[in-house]
């Protein structure tokens, strides 16, 4: 209950620094892809400035408000723990219902918590545009212990293709080097799913 008043709290404040409804386009696309309070307070400006309708002032307003709201301590969110890739299945379910190939990366600590949820790519899975780049700054910035990726087949088949498979073996290779570990890639289907790292790949 806590939380929730929190967040409520968090989007009025947003509405007004920036003069948009609450139930606005703006007000609720920083809320999608920043949906933790964790995550709101540690927003960039570059991040801001990637979505529609906000240009540097508004960027400039967002970032001085968030740095009051740091000033006033608030309770902690309970965080989904993922221990396991029926775990991570249940924290992604709502990926079977994408028409569109979704690319997700869950960054977690060291107690297997999430830290946040980002979408770095939409379209047919390819190892050569998923890049480790792109999956890992978000995963630095924020100083993740470990991840899992993920992506949904929206054909409702969730077997691994070869391009699945590459990029996996990519990400995991990448993860090594810079020490923060792909614990599993799941392919979400219909009515099912497949971890990669059961089926030998990780």
């Amino acid at each position: 209950m806590t939380t929730k008043l929190d967040k409520i709290t968090f989007k009025l404040l947003l509405a007004a620094t920036i003069r948009e409804k609450e139930d606005g386009y703006v007000v609720n696309e920083i809320f999608a892809r920043f949906p933790s309070i964790q995550e709101l307070l540690d927003v960039t400006e570059e991040e801001l400035l990637q979505i529609n309708g906000i240009g540097k002032v508004k960027a400039h307003q967002i970032i001085s408000a968030l740095k009051l709201a740091r000033m006033n301590p608030c309770p902690v969110e309970q965080r989904f723990t993922i221990r396991s890739p029926e775990d991570a299945y249940n924290y992604l379910n709502e990926m079977k219902y994408l028409h569109q190939e979704h690319f997700v990366v869950i960054g977690l600590n060291t107690k297997s918590e999430v830290l946040f949820k980002e979408t770095v790519f939409i379209g047919s899975l390819n190892a050569s545009i998923v890049h480790p780049r792109e999956t890992f700054k978000h995963l630095i910035r924020r100083s993740c212990a470990s991840a899992i990726v993920a992506h949904n087949h929206p054909s409702g088949q969730p077997d691994p293709s070869r391009e699945d498979i590459e990029v996996t073996k990519r990400l995991s290779e990448a993860g090594k080097i810079i020490g923060i570990d792909i614990l599993d890639h799941i392919i979400v289907g219909a009515q099912s799913y497949i971890s990669l790292k059961e089926k030998g790949y990780l």
